[in-house]
């Protein structure tokens, strides 16, 4: 999990320097990080349950990998972020996008997993 996590937090970053965000912006880089992170996970968990993924490469690939590149507290801190700047509307336009846009990612990717078998 420990290397996973590593990894998955240099693609984080990565995409954080190729997409930055100017001041009280839409914060992509964010959401980008999570959807491809719920996307791959869909199709990780799809894997898992048709045995075509080993217990320890799913501990290293979908806690550690999907947990270091995905990230629950920057997007709760960018919401906050945006509510206090005033932007609530971007900050619900924010939360709403990323929650349904991350379910709609797990449904492709399990979908995908299961077509592509």
């Amino acid at each position: 999990m420990f290397v996973g996590g590593g990894l998955g937090s240099i693609c984080r970053f990565g995409i954080a320097r190729v997409l930055p965000v100017p001041d009280l912006a839409f914060p992509w880089p964010t959401f980008w990080a999570n959807l491809l992170s719920c996307l791959l996970l869909g199709w990780l968990v799809g894997q898992k349950l048709q045995g075509d993924l080993s217990a320890t490469l799913g501990f290293l690939l979908m806690t550690g990998f999907c947990g270091g590149f995905s990230t629950f507290s920057t997007f709760s801190y960018e919401a906050f972020s945006l509510m206090e700047d005033g932007r609530i509307e971007l900050a619900f336009l924010y939360i709403a996008a990323s929650m349904l846009t991350g379910l709609l990612c797990i449904y492709t990717g399990f979908k995908l997993s299961h077509f592509l078998a």
